[in-house]
């Protein structure tokens, strides 16, 4: 009896979770700024990236993700059970700021869209009415209906992929750029690198993942760890990182293909890159690339801002979880709701966030390698991980991960 695509499309759906949407939730509006950066910048020689970023975000967020389901708590607790405190309270201390500016970034992007869109509104106006609205949905709303509105917005960045589709390309040239590497000895090339890299492999989605794991887990209420939770957790994972690096492929393709080709090189932000479209690929690409940026936005800003509340919430102990009510977990809600609120702040003082994402840079560029070695520490204790310890492959691809994201932060110094 053959089986239907339709339910069977279907099912594959309903089987998707926090992978899926802590791959999608990276393609964010200071995501895309980079992503259109290297397009305009570079033209296609960036391509091949989203090959090499690919299968070393699977294996550390894979890697998160094992954690969170083994150990049934969020890296924080993890980190704070097994390792020091004082190292804990660093990547808060270096964290926080970088995470806070990064949710600034993307609330700035939305609202500066937004007005494209529709010019009579301040960008404002619009940035305030997106996070009240994302406020009381993240307070209000219960866990799966927060998943499924996620999973939903997810969906957003496919029209990403249409863009490229209406210009006419160079369809040798960019089969050459994609599995054939060029890399340009310079200064601005490997500046663009290092932050796509810092872009796509970031410390607070090692959090946001560990903890969304446990709380999926929690909220099935499944007891027993077996091999059919890791398999649909790889699943889930993998088909994230996949979609997040394609959509990254397709905005540099994008870019690529239509303002580095007319000659404009200098983006620095998101609506630099969408009204540059406009007058040369027209309305509709201009059209399809900001509502992607509005769409990304509202996904990812709960995933920055759950981060930190799930981080300290952890550190101190408090009651955590999108899957409780305000009453039962007031503390979580409360720092959940004054990062999205310092983000919004950044906007009103006159503070440049997409500068200020340089030093988000640096810091995500200190923390990532070492988080990524007690990553790799941690998925090889039978202590903590049992007989769900890495194999092979994962270490060898957690390795590989920590050596670039080491030689990242040194480049960026230097290039600095």
């Amino acid at each position: 009896m053959k089986t239907n695509p339709v339910k069977k499309t279907e099912k594959f759906w309903k089987s998707l979770g926090p992978g899926f949407i802590t791959g999608a939730s990276d393609d964010d509006p200071s995501g895309i700024a980079t992503y259109s950066q290297a397009g305009a910048a570079f033209g296609y020689t960036t391509l091949w990236t989203a090959l090499v970023t690919f299968p070393l975000m699977a294996a550390i967020q894979g890697m998160c993700a094992r954690i969170g389901i083994v150990t049934s708590a969020g890296l924080t607790t993890t980190l704070k059970t097994h390792y020091s405190k004082l190292l804990l309270y660093v990547f808060i201390f270096i964290s926080f700021p970088a995470i806070i500016l990064n949710i600034g970034a993307d609330i700035a992007g939305i609202g500066a869209v937004s007005t494209m869109l529709f010019p009579a509104v301040n960008s404002i106006i619009f940035s305030f009415i997106f996070i009240t609205i994302l406020i009381i949905c993240l307070i209000y709303f219960p866990y799966k209906k927060i998943a499924g509105i996620l999973k939903w917005l997810c969906l957003t960045l496919m029209l990403y992929i249409i863009v490229p589709f209406l210009i006419k390309q160079d369809g040798w040239a960019i089969l050459k750029a994609t599995f054939l590497p060029q890399i340009k000895w310079d200064n601005s090339y490997i500046a663009i690198l290092v932050a796509i890299l810092g872009t796509t492999i970031s410390p607070y989605l090692f959090f946001w993942q560990t903890s969304m794991e446990n709380e999926d887990r929690a909220d099935s209420k499944a007891v027993m760890v077996d091999k059919t939770d890791i398999t649909r957790m790889r699943v889930d994972v993998n088909t994230g990182m996949f979609f997040s690096n394609f959509v990254m492929y397709f905005i540099i393709l994008a870019t690529g293909s239509v303002l580095f080709r007319a000659g404009v090189t200098n983006i620095n932000t998101v609506q630099d890159a969408a009204s540059a479209l406009k007058p040369l690929a027209g309305n509709s690409a201009y059209l399809l690339f900001a509502i992607g940026v509005i769409g990304t936005g509202l996904l990812a800003i709960p995933v920055l801002a759950g981060s930190v509340s799930y981080m300290l919430a952890e550190t101190f102990g408090w009651k955590e979880g999108l899957n409780k009510k305000w009453h039962e977990a007031k503390g979580f809600y409360l720092i959940l709701t004054i990062s999205i609120l310092i983000g919004f702040a950044i906007n009103l003082f006159g503070i440049n966030p997409i500068k200020a994402l340089i030093y988000t840079a640096v810091a995500y560029g200190v923390t990532a390698p070492v988080l990524i070695a007690i990553i790799l520490h941690i998925c090889n204790n039978k202590k903590i991980m049992g007989e769900f310890t890495n194999k092979p492959i994962s270490n060898i691809l957690g390795w590989i991960t920590l050596i670039v994201m080491t030689v990242a932060a040194v480049a960026l110094f230097i290039t600095m």
